[in-house]
């Protein structure tokens, strides 16, 4: 089901009036999209991060406590929906394990995290900030938390 008819959906079932939702899959590429959909429905995945220098370049807004989300698969079908909890804006560098065992994925652990985020955020800043910045760890991250509602 595609998002748009999913959140229809899910109003109309769990009397939201007057929300919004934005809707997006995780990673960049097919193979992420469903690997970190598939652990968010699952559970294991209640927490992501992205680029902070990309929200202010792209001039968007971070994502807002209560905001909910439409989760998508590499096909663009709706997953679920999720509602933000909690978002700091920190240096790649000091990412929490909390965190890091949040996002659900590998082993869960900071070390993992730090590895497999590293060359995906200094691959983002290569795809939309370079030349003008590089990716360091001193890079800021924007950590969001969020619930499975559906």
């Amino acid at each position: 089901m595609k998002a748009n008819d999913y959140w229809q959906n899910f109003v109309t079932t769990h009397d939201v009036e007057n929300a919004t939702f934005s809707a997006y899959a995780f990673g960049s590429n097919d193979k992420y999209a469903d690997e970190l959909s598939n652990l968010v429905e699952q559970g294991k995945k209640t927490a992501t991060s992205s680029v902070y220098d990309i929200y202010l370049l792209e001039e968007e807004p971070l994502p807002k406590i209560g905001a909910y989300n439409v989760i998508l698969d590499s096909q663009s079908n709706a997953v679920c929906v999720t509602k933000t909890t909690a978002v700091t804006v920190v240096p790649f560098k000091e990412v929490s394990a909390r965190h890091a065992y949040l996002e659900g994925e590998g082993d869960r652990s900071l070390k993992y995290w730090m590895m497999v985020h590293a060359p995906f955020f200094a691959e983002e800043y290569a795809n939309y900030l370079e030349p003008l910045k590089q990716f360091t760890p001193d890079s800021l991250c924007v950590c969001e938390e969020f619930k499975v509602i559906k």
